[in-house]
């Protein structure tokens, strides 16, 4: 018999299945049949900042007075906030997993202290996300890096509850930055979320959204890096986001160095079918492996020699092409 159970971000889990943060989870009926059809675990659509704070904008009458915009304002936070902790405290009654909440911000403000309250309706962990892209021309070098370690301390002196980081692929060094995660009190990260694809319509030339799903191919990125941070930052847990597309993909991830993965696309494309067939897969193949439990085989492919990582890449890169005719 093989067992599935793993420990994700101090919770623990029955399988490494996350859902990950959209429109799957924004309900609690949703949610419970998530968990019935076999997730490990469930996180919650995002909250967003910067949807808070549009919502506000396009409100605002210029003929109200400051008071009137900032009440307003914190209104609309509050109205989002209690809409939010509502479907934290309905989806912990109907589901037997974890319940992760999710923040999408951007700043170090004073609105993210309503994490208390998250923490309070019940969330058995908090996801964190800072997605931006930088291009400001007068960029400082290391604040976008400096500004998830400020996030982080910020949430960590205001609840108790595990956080977790889900970070972007546009940083130089993520292994640094993991490490500071590490070190400033993040449970686990998630490499890596996924921006926005954009595309161009050249009969109509104006923009349009490019694909909305993940494939694949995309897990090249987070193998990469997983395998890389987990075998110098290995206090820390790790999840593969963003081209978890298969059942493969799931062995991959924790041969890589993962405890869990999260899912989205894969869900979207396949019905929650795919998650009985990625615990089965996973299943079958460890014991075709002889493997009874996923900590005998997590972490087995990570790059152990960081040394010799980019000469490694690079043997390979050319014995694949100096083939090539």
């Amino acid at each position: 018999m093989t067992d599935l159970k793993t420990t994700f971000a101090g919770l623990s889990l029955r399988n490494p299945i996350i859902i990950s943060s959209s429109g799957l989870t924004n309900s609690a009926g949703k949610n419970k049949k998530l968990a019935e059809d076999g997730a490990g675990a469930i996180v919650l659509k995002s909250l967003f900042e910067e949807q808070i704070m549009l919502e506000a904008d396009q409100l605002k009458d210029p003929a109200f007075y400051p008071e009137a915009s900032d009440y307003l304002k914190e209104y609309i936070r509050e109205h989002k906030l209690s809409e939010y902790l509502t479907l934290i405290k309905e989806s912990k009654k109907v589901c037997p997993i974890p319940i992760i909440a999710s923040i999408n911000c951007y700043t170090d403000s004073e609105w993210i202290d309503f994490a208390k309250k998250i923490e309070e309706a019940g969330a058995d962990a908090l996801e964190i996300n800072i997605l931006a892209l930088q291009s400001e021309l007068q960029y400082t070098y290391g604040s976008f890096e400096q500004r998830h370690i400020d996030i982080l301390r910020h949430i960590k002196k205001t609840v108790k509850i595990p956080v977790i980081m889900k970070l972007g692929d546009n940083l130089t060094n993520p292994v640094a930055l993991i490490n500071q995660l590490y070190a400033n009190g993040a449970s686990a990260v998630v490499l890596f979320n996924r921006f926005y694809q954009p595309d161009i319509d050249i009969e109509k030339m104006e923009h349009i959204s490019g694909e909305v799903f993940s494939n694949a191919s995309a897990l090249a990125t987070p193998l990469r890096w997983i395998g890389i941070s987990s075998a110098v930052v290995d206090k820390i847990d790790y999840a593969a986001s963003g081209g978890v597309a298969n059942a493969k993909s799931v062995v991959k991830a924790i041969l890589a160095g993962a405890s869990a993965v999260e899912v989205c696309s894969a869900v979207y494309l396949n019905t929650n079918a795919f998650i009985g067939e990625a615990n089965r897969f996973l299943s079958e193949w460890m014991e075709s492996k002889g493997f009874t439990n996923i900590a005998q085989f997590k972490g087995k492919l990570n790059s152990k020699d960081v040394q010799g990582i980019n000469t490694f890449e690079r043997t390979q890169f050319l014995k694949y092409f100096g083939k090539k005719e």
